[in-house]
């Protein structure tokens, strides 16, 4: 079984990596089963550049192949905040509560509907060249969280066709709709050691 590193630290985007590529026959391993806790500065200007950054920066250390993925919320009234600074919004180590609460704030006295789009790119990269597929998935915002699956701002953001929040959702659910879904399922078609 090919061996290859996500390289994340994030719990709840992990577990959906491993869902979504649970078919590839890959033994998944994170930088948190390898006590990696390196910070990896992401100073892109897109979520393509960030999650580049974090493939090759993993590869060099280890040497083994890489997926990474960079992803996040794009609002439209907010000239698309919070973007590539989605997990640090409100700060360098804000948790989901703290960068829900401001994205409430800066929308409460805006106009409803809230639309908005979550982005993932997702990379693989093996040493030779990157592997590069993209997810969107359309919503809007509400300002009541609703719902405790799922993390980040999966409790405000309602998808396209449907009425009930992210977290609401069943995580399988999740997984055949999500951005990171639609991103990994196009990555996993390119992938082949």
């Amino acid at each position: 079984m090919p061996e290859i590193i996500f390289a994340s630290r994030n719990k709840g985007k992990i577990q959906e990596v491993k869902d979504i590529l649970v078919d590839t026959g890959l033994h998944i391993i994170s930088l948190l089963d390898l006590n990696d806790h390196e910070d990896i500065i992401e100073d892109g200007l897109t979520f393509e550049e960030n999650a580049v950054k974090k493939a090759s920066h993993v590869f060099n250390k280890y040497k083994i192949p890489v997926i990474a993925d960079d992803s996040g919320l794009v609002v439209n009234q907010l000239n698309g905040r919070p973007g590539v600074h989605s997990a640090r919004y409100s700060g360098t180590n804000a948790s989901d509560d703290q960068n829900n609460l401001k994205l409430i704030e800066e929308l409460k006295y805006l106009p409803e509907p809230h639309p908005a789009y979550y982005v993932c790119s997702a990379v693989c990269y093996y040493g030779d060249n990157y592997l590069t597929a993209e997810g969107k998935e359309n919503g809007i915002i509400i300002l009541n969280p609703k719902g405790s699956n799922g993390f980040g701002y999966d409790p405000l953001f309602i998808p396209e066709n449907y009425s009930v929040t992210m977290a609401e959702l069943d995580p399988k659910e999740k997984n055949k709709i999500s951005h990171r879904a639609k991103a990994f399922n196009e990555l996993k078609k390119k992938i082949s050691f």
